[in-house]
């Protein structure tokens, strides 16, 4: 409780602050360096000591030379102030006489001063070192004058040592002969523990010193203090240690006890030590970075203690064990409690109560400070404002709380009002109980009443007079417990109203740097006299000697009662008889914070019923401030809301009955008196063996360094945290999770955050609350007082571990006896969870509960599965009752309720479980699962009416565990072993690898990377290069995830930070690795995942009800469930919040993947190793975006492939190639494009020319004359049944070709090329065709440097052939087949390795049966990697057409010197850095259109933009409507062809009726209208990542319509596409998400927002909208875009909401290589704001060669009329011969602009009415 200073105090302590400073400028003046006290013979040996391990040898004053010389010590100057620039020389001390002499205990030996300077006179030349080996864990040494006695503290607990030496102590004691030093090490391993020869023994009879190094900076504890943070700051800090009345504050003041007691952690073994001075004179506590303390007293003897424990915890018992093990507080002591400085009376008091009962918070105790006195008398009531004080106890009482008072130990010398006399203080004076002069006047200062004595609290008389007078009282006003305040002790006068003599005890040769610097300031002259001795020396005992004589007066008023005491000063010891609170703090931020590191450090000081005043004393308090005050304050031991006079009032209720404070505050008080049990079992275990009750993280976790400083969090115990908000304005809190199971308070869900800091979402009513795994918590159900409560009904939370275990302990008495312990008149349960079993173990039952307590309920977090059924029994013998069970599959919380167990008794409950079929995982994925089958692999079976769950299950835990566990600021790396009792049977090459190595890197802030392989056998590991920072370049703060391991099973999580969202969560029961079997699960953070292929999906979105989808590349045209051309193992899945994160198994290997709906996926793979990559968004464009920048950009093509293109396989010659291209053109239908299939090669042989295409090569001239292109296709297979093929015969010659492996033997198949000189019949089957006509085939090992070389040398030779007429002049390559496809299944001769081609396990593929041959090569076939390392086309066959890619595009390039474009049928990821990709052979069917969609969606995911569908079909006759439709949509396509094969019908364009003609003309000239959007989406997409043909969900991801919608695309973000895709339909049914949508036909604003809308769509027309808010340049449609790129360009303006758009454009000549690399390109922006068009070129290195201008502007949109149109040019009027018009759908369309490409200008209208 804080006050304000008298007049007279003001004056005397400016006066002394004046006098202080004139002295210290005096003796800076006077300080000459004359010789008097430095002897002439004395030398300092001054040696280069490292500034950190510098003893100062002026503590006392401003360092200078001449003081440093006079006092013999060494001289260094430094920069840094704060690091003494005088310290002591070796040569100072003392120096151990002969040896030690053997003890009883120990040892003693005598020490004699070394000749040196003294510092501060009358230095004792003689002193005796006694030391005792205590005990295992204790050593303990004091230092005495052996010639004169010397005050010794005259503890009530700690006494003489009257045992034997230690037999096995744990530490070893060396004692150094000269200088003196005693050196304390770990027995164990050697290391110095307490070594003071880093510093002189000091021993004067004033000034007593002793400095210790230390194993390690993490010091821990020494007070009172505001310390700021719990372990010390080491960079030469002093805390001065002297009982004082002073608030907490930011500076190193002393404060009101004190406490002398440190540990030091010494690693991260948990090894520790504690040190212990007991010594009551005013000191000094010294850190330095050497690390090293200092102690520093000005009397009584140097008499430590060293504690060793093997933990910091262990520490903390051994010092309670010496000074006194903590009180066990009265059950209701635990309770929340009121109070204020200031109620003007017992009405305003009763109000408080009133109002708080009302809202119906939880409130035990109700306080009332000095205000109820009369005049500030202790022992007194108002009985005026406070007249009814005898009966409030009773009021209270009948309400179940208490009534505490608090009591000052000052008293008044003043009459009562009445003028009657003070009896407290007459019959004090009778018995003659005050503190004394030294003359034996009684001392009289003054305090609240005025004019003040103070008791001598060590004289038994002055006891006896306190028992008496409480008891007086107690009899006169009942009250419950006692409060003692300013009993440091605290006068307001300094020393006493007399003032204090001139002496050595108020005037000492050194003051500690003591607040205010002067002994009796605010405090009493030190030269008093008590019983146990001098003020000087007993000062800090004054609380401690208050508190004892105030616990034996409650034992006499509460005779077998505990009641209630708190004391402001307190001492070592204190805590064996009531506990204490923080003092006078303040309502501020900073004192919040404070009150964390002040609780764990009184309990480290034996203390552990403590609190802060919650809210803050002084000041007024802020209702946030309170709020998160309160949350934290509910879990202080000590827990009272208690503020000062004059500043408003506090209590919850005050803020209003349904106000945030009061809501958060009774939800969090009700959690505190639902965990009441739990916290009363840890008082309990602090009063029987000295554990701590608030605990620091490090405690728990000392393996762990970042615990280490933690001191915003701590525990209760060991298992529950307590994460508050310390910080205002903030709705999430940066929150530390250590190694364990965590699960958070409120819901039971366990988070699976380890070892990670995490952004804890912290809303205004809530705070971090979360229970540790492992712990079982005993609960009862709240009420409003604990009195209440503790007749409600009993339960337990049991917090299962990672296996599955837990257990907790419960104390239970009557809650307020003393003695129930002695006399075993307690209840005591042990709780152990294991394998389904809770075994309520009452190891004592000596307590009978008078209210019939009962277990009613058990709560268990983290069970996996749901309860089946529950047994009870007691003594063997079953419960006859059914319990109530309910199971929450999302957070895995199982409740069993209706249980009654009745407290005392034994009980043992098992559970069964039974799981959700959701939640099985296919414990049998291959074929044909039997019971038998399933039963050998130790999994469970049972079948259920829908075959798509899995009959075959697993129902235990995976089998490994991690062992070492490693975490970095730059990831983890752990190692995982195989837990050999958890083994599932496995077949030979599917038995787990028994030691694995996972790594973690956080690579980047949005991206993380997580491998599991064989870290002692080399595995094959996935060679395709990806963008990797060369070492992480992410930071803690900025990440977007946190990652932890868990231990057993083994499993990764990774959270989103923001949300706290799980969006990986392995630890499932699948994971294996072995050598042909890895299988690995996680559970995901919805339904909604898109992504892997290739296949044909039926929605965008999975289906996750049990899907299976197999990922090998294959020559398999689409169909459903089939794995086709590429392997994508990449997905994208959305959060239930919108966030979105992407996921890519870098994994080349046959492998599948099975969604189930739990939500959950299972990898499956045959071969490699698990190498994870995700990025964390967070939106879906971001995903692709990150992915693409992590595997590479989309390639850029070309413009002139943005045109439609052209292709049949089964063109007869040259001529109906030529005949195609005739009848487009003359239809005016553009067409860019033209190709030949494999037709166009002799006998289907590549790099040929079949006879029948003699004239191709001048038919690719015409058609490249007159703006059009040609591209060839390319298989890659190379016949090997020719005599003179010299593309075959050179790759023989350059060892080129797919060998069988140990050999260089080719490995031959079949595929296209035919046998030479043999007639074809067409009209076989073609498997017979096969058979009899198709050649032996090899296959290009496109990974080898000499293949690459090899195939761009014969595709130039296509290009520039020897004979010119043969020269193809193509454009483009198209290379098919390169899954790599065969027709037979393996190769010539049969396979060789069973084993490869028919694995173990076999993934969900097409024809299974078949194995992985099926129409591709063998997989013994032996490829070599460009390092030469050999590979197994087992391992690479998935990427196969990845490796041709790059060397296809660079033969491309080199040949025609060009951009050009690569189509490629087989992909993987990073292939589109190089190559587009067409959807492949698909069918003239309805079905298809809508399919194409979602497969281009999917390759928009996967970073392959340049895709598209065969529009209308390649396989079977396409019909006429199918046609047109699939025509209208393929205009949209960005790789846009209509392609078909042999025997079908002709489906180009021009083959149908003008009609037709007309309807692919109108659409494909949007298309080219549109180009210059499209090209500039492209540029985007190589550029940045973006998508080009973007699912819906990427731009309005916020609307959950979206996620699903996959029959309606997007062209960038601005441009929506609403195909129709069903026969017969002449109307669509769209969604238009919130924006403003623009129909593209007719420039008018829709008006559809947010809804499905019915458009009409006749037969020639497709829906098409653009956004609001959006720019899209165009150009005028040619019939080729070697045209279009010549006429005029235009702009459409499509205006938002708020009347503004934008948008740009990327140009550059369209066929340059690396354009934008190079720099040559033209960059414009456009923006449109109110009235206002700006077009701003942000990049100019191009100039078009057909000087382009825009001639169109249309801006759609415009409110009102527009009067006038300017055009300017850097702020200046530009002459134009524009025209505007304005159109009642609101449309301004701008012409005749001449707004030349590349310069800038400004557009502006002007609206009607402005």
């Amino acid at each position: 409780m804080g006050r304000k200073f008298s007049g007279l105090e003001l004056t005397l302590i400016a006066l002394f602050t004046v006098v202080t400073v004139i002295a210290c400028v005096l003796i800076g003046l006077l300080a000459t360096g004359e010789p008097g006290v430095k002897s002439p013979d004395f030398f300092p040996q001054c040696q280069d000591t490292p500034v950190a391990q510098r003893i100062d040898c002026i503590p006392d004053e401003l360092a200078t030379q001449s003081t440093c010389s006079r006092r013999g010590c060494c001289w260094s100057p430094q920069n840094d102030a704060n690091v003494p620039w005088c310290y002591f020389s070796p040569n100072h001390g003392y120096k151990v006489r002969g040896s030690e002499r053997s003890t009883q205990a120990g040892f003693e030996a005598t020490l004699d001063r070394l000749p040196s300077p003294s510092l501060f006179g009358d230095d004792i030349q003689t002193v005796l070192l006694t030391a005792e080996y205590q005990t295992d864990n204790r050593f303990h040494f004091k230092i005495t004058d052996p010639n004169a006695k010397r005050f010794e503290v005259p503890h009530e607990h700690v006494k003489p040592f009257q045992g034997s030496r230690a037999s096995k102590p744990s530490y070893n004691v060396e004692l150094k002969q000269n200088p003196f030093g005693l050196v304390v090490t770990r027995a164990s391993n050697g290391k110095v523990l307490f070594d003071t020869t880093i510093g002189p023994l000091q021993y004067a009879d004033q000034f007593l010193q002793l400095s210790i190094r230390l194993p390690s900076s993490n010091i821990y504890g020494i007070g009172e203090h505001v310390h700021k943070q719990y372990r010390h700051d080491v960079n030469w800090r002093t805390w001065p240690l002297f009982s004082r009345d002073t608030p907490p504050a930011a500076t190193v003041d002393n404060l009101y006890g004190a406490h002398t007691f440190f540990l030091c952690l010494e690693d991260n073994t948990g090894a520790s030590f504690g040190v212990f001075l007991m010594n009551s004179n005013a000191m000094e506590f010294v850190v330095q970075p050497a690390p090293a303390v200092t102690y520093r007293t000005i009397g009584g003897i140097l008499d430590f203690y060293i504690f060793v424990g093997n933990t910091p915890e262990q520490v903390v018992q051994e010092y309670l064990q010496l000074v006194g093990l903590p009180a066990l507080p009265a059950y209701w002591n635990l309770g929340f409690q009121l109070c204020r400085y200031g109620y003007t009376s017992l009405d305003e008091v009763k109000e408080v109560v009133e109002r708080n009962r009302a809202v119906g918070l939880p409130h035990d105790i109700q306080i009332i400070d000095i205000d109820y006195m009369e005049e500030r008398k202790d022992f007194t009531y108002d009985k005026v404002k406070f007249k009814d004080l005898p009966q409030f106890a009773s009021y209270l009482h009948a309400h179940g709380q208490k009534y505490v008072i608090i009591l000052d130990p000052a008293i008044n010398t003043q009459k009562m009002i009445d003028g009657s006399p003070y009896g407290s203080y007459v019959r004090g004076s009778e018995r003659n109980v005050w503190v004394n002069h030294s003359d034996g006047k009684v001392l009289v200062g003054e305090v609240w009443p005025g004019e003040t004595v103070f008791p001598d609290y060590t004289s038994a008389e002055c006891t006896d007079w306190w028992v008496n007078e409480c008891k007086l009282f107690y009899d006169m006003v009942p009250y419950d417990g006692i409060w003692i305040d300013m009993n440091e002790v605290c006068s307001f006068v300094a020393g006493s109203k007399s003032g204090c003599a001139d002496n050595k005890l108020n005037y000492p040769p050194y003051t500690p740097k003591i607040l205010d610097r002067l002994m009796y300031a605010k405090t009493l002259c030190m030269d008093a006299v008590q019983s146990w001795g001098k003020q000087y020396d007993i000062h800090n005992l004054y609380g401690y000697s208050m508190t004892l004589s105030t616990r034996k007066a409650l034992d006499t008023l509460f005779p077998g009662k505990r009641s209630f005491l708190i004391s402001r000063s307190t001492f070592a010891g204190s805590g064996k008889f009531g506990g204490h609170w923080l003092g006078d703090n303040a309502a501020t931020w900073d004192q919040l914070r404070w009150s964390i590191p002040g609780m764990l450090e009184f309990n480290l000081f034996g203390i552990p019923y403590v609190g802060a005043d919650i809210c803050g004393f002084f000041e007024d308090t802020t209702e946030e401030l309170c709020r998160r005050w309160m949350q934290l304050g509910a879990f202080y031991p000590f827990s009272r809301n208690h503020n000062g006079e004059l500043v408003t009032h506090q209590d919850p209720a005050v803020f209003g009955s349904n106000s945030s404070l009061v809501n958060s505050s009774k939800h969090y008080l009700n959690i505190r008196y639902t965990l009441l049990p739990y916290l009363y079992t840890l008082h309990y275990k602090a009063h029987t063996r000295g554990d701590t009750v608030t605990r620091p993280l490090l405690h728990e976790f000392y393996s762990d360094e970042i615990t280490w400083g933690i001191d915003r969090q701590f525990l209760w115990g060991a298992g529950l945290l307590i994460s508050p908000v310390l910080e205002p304005g903030v709705e999430s809190t940066r929150v530390y999770f250590p190694e364990a199971e965590w699960y958070d308070y409120d819901t039971g869900e366990p988070l699976q955050l380890k070892k990670v800091w995490h952004d804890l979402p912290t809303p205004k009513e809530k705070m971090g609350l979360h229970l540790r795994g492992g712990y079982i918590f005993p609960t009862q159900k709240p009420n409003t007082t604990t009195e209440a409560s503790r007749k409600n009904p009993m339960g337990l939370i049991i917090a299962l571990d990672i296996n599955n275990e837990a257990s907790g302990d419960l104390f239970w008495d009557d809650g307020e006896s003393t003695g129930t312990i002695d006399k075993k008149a307690y209840i005591y349960y042990e709780f152990k969870v294991s394998n389904n079993v809770l075994q309520m173990t009452a190891t004592h039952s000596n307590y009978v509960d008078p209210n019939n307590l009962k277990f009613e309920e058990i709560k268990i977090l983290g069970l996996s599965q749901e309860i089946a059924s529950v047994k009870v029994s007691q003594n063997n013998a079953v419960q006859n009752y059914i319990p109530d069970l309910s199971y929450d599959p999302a957070t895995k919380v199982a409740v069993i309720k209706g249980l009654k167990l009745e407290l005392g008794k034994s009980y043992t409950i098992q559970w069964t479980l039974k799981m959700n079929v959701n939640e099985r995982f296919d414990c049998h994925p291959g074929p044909n699962p039997t019971l038998e089958k399933c039963q050998q692999r130790g999994c469970s079976w049972e079948e259920t009416s829908n075959p798509d769950i899995p009959s075959c299950y697993y129902s235990s835990s995976n089998p490994y565990l991690v062992e070492k566990l490693e975490y970095s600021p730059t990831g983890i790396v752990a190692t995982l072993s195989l837990d050999d009792s958890k083994v599932r049977a496995n077949e030979a090459h599917t038995a787990p690898i028994s030691t694995l190595r996972l790594e973690v890197k956080y690579h980047l802030n949005n991206m993380l990377q997580f491998k599991i392989y064989d870290y002692q056998n080399k595995r094959y590991e996935v060679p395709v290069p990806l963008n990797l920072p060369s070492s992480p370049s992410s930071s803690s703060q900025e990440r977007l995830y946190d990652v932890s391991v868990q231990i057993k099973p083994f499993g990764i999580q990774v959270r989103r930070k923001s949300t706290g969202t799980v969006i990986w969560n392995s630890a499932l029961p699948t994971f294996t690795f072995s050598d042909m079997f890895i299988q690995i699960s996680t559970r995901l953070a919805s339904q909604y995942v898109y992504g892997f292929g290739e296949h044909e999906h039926r929605n965008f979105r999975h289906n996750m009800s049990w899907n299976t989808w197999g990922m090998f590349t294959r020559d398999q045209p689409p169909t459903y469930k089939l794995n086709s051309y590429g392997v994508h193992p990449f997905y994208m899945a959305l959060e239930e919040d919108g966030n979105a994160h992407g996921v890519l198994l870098l994994n080349s290997n046959a492998m599948d993947v099975t969604f189930q709906p739990t939500p959950a996926l299972t990898y499956r793979t045959i071969g490699g190793i698990l190498d994870f990559y995700m990025v964390l968004g967070p939106t879906p464009e971001l995903v692709v975006q990150e992915y693409t920048q992590l595997i590479g950009r989309p390639v850029m093509p070309p413009y002139w492939s943005l045109g439609f293109q052209l292709c049949r396989y089964g063109y007869a010659n040259d001529s109906e190639v030529a005949q195609v291209v005739k009848e487009m053109k003359a239809a005016q239908i553009p067409h860019d494009v033209q190709y030949v299939d494999i037709d166009y090669m002799e006998r289907n042989l590549d790099f040929t020319l079949s006879p029948r295409f003699a004239q191709l090569p001048a038919l690719v001239n015409e058609i490249k004359a007159d703006g059009m292109r040609f591209i060839i296709i390319l298989d890659p297979a190379i016949s090997g049944n020719e005599t003179n093929y010299p593309a075959f015969t050179r790759g023989v010659e350059q060892d080129i070709f797919v060998q069988w492996p140990g050999t260089k033997e080719i490995l031959y198949s079949k595929v296209w090329s035919f046998l030479p000189n043999v007639q074809i019949n067409e009209s076989l089957p073609h498997e017979d065709q096969v058979e009899h006509y198709v050649s032996h085939c090899a296959f290009p090992d496109f990974f080898r440097n000499a293949t690459t070389e090899w195939y761009k040398r014969e595709i130039l030779e296509v290009y520039n052939n020897p004979d010119p007429l043969k020269s193809l002049k193509f454009d483009g390559l198209w290379t098919d087949m390169n899954e790599p496809a065969a027709f037979m299944n393996g190769a010539m001769g049969g396979c060789r390795d069973d084993l490869l081609n028919y694995p173990p396990y076999m993934p969900h593929l097409g024809y299974r049966d078949v194995g992985l041959i099926h129409k591709t090569p063998c997989m013994e076939g032996q490829h070599y990697l460009p390092d030469g390392t050999p590979a197994r086309h087992y391992d690479v066959h998935s990427l196969y057409g990845w490796s041709q890619a790059r060397p296809s595009l660079e033969a491309l390039r080199a040949a025609t010197r060009e951009r050009g474009i690569v189509i490629s049928r087989s992909t993987y990821p990073s292939s589109g850095r190089w190559v587009g990709h067409w959807l492949g052979d698909n069918t003239a069917a309805w079905d298809q259109l809508h399919k194409s969609i979602i497969g281009m969606m999917e390759f928009s995911l996967f970073g392959i933009s340049y895709t598209g569908a065969d529009i209308c079909g390649f396989f079977k006759d396409s019909q006429y409507e199918l046609c047109v439709r699939w025509m209208q949509l393929g205009a949209f396509y960005p790789f846009s062809r209509n392609h078909n094969e042999k025997g079908t019908r002709r489906q180009d364009p021009a083959s149908w009726d003008k009609n037709f003609q007309d309807m692919s003309r109108n659409v494909l000239n949007i298309r080219y209208t549109l180009l210059p959007y499209l090209y500039t989406l492209l540029h985007d997409a190589h550029a940045d990542g973006s998508t080009v043909v973007r699912p819906v969900l990427h731009e309005f991801v916020g609307d959950r319509n979206t996620w699903d919608i996959d029959e309606q695309f997007l062209w960038g973000p601005a441009l929506l596409i609403s195909p129709v895709m069903r026969e017969k339909d002449r109307s669509v049914v769209a969604y238009f998400p919130d924006a403003r949508w623009y129909d593209y036909h007719t420039n008018s604003d829709t008006g559809f927002r947010k809804q499905f809308q019915n458009l009409s769509a006749p037969l020639d027309h497709i829906n098409l909208h653009i956004r609001g808010g959006y720019i899209l340049p165009w150009q005028t449609p040619a019939r080729t875009t070697a045209f279009s790129r010549k006429n005029p360009m235009g702009l459409t303006v499509a205006l938002d909401d708020a009347q503004s758009a934008a948008g740009h454009l990327y140009w550059d000549d369209g066929v340059r290589i690396d354009a934008y690399e190079d720099g040559v390109y033209l960059l414009t922006s456009f923006t449109a704001k109110q009235n206002a068009l700006e077009i701003t070129v942000t990049h100019q290195n191009y100039t078009d060669p057909n000087n382009l201008m825009f001639t169109e502007v249309r801006v759609l949109g415009v409110p009102r009329n527009v009067t006038q149109v300017t055009v300017t040019q850097n702020g200046a009027a530009v002459p134009s011969k524009h025209q505007h018009g304005y159109s009642s759908n609101k449309v301004l369309k701008i012409t005749n602009l001449q707004l030349k490409l590349g310069q800038n200008y400004t557009l502006q209208w002007s609206l009607e009415g402005q």
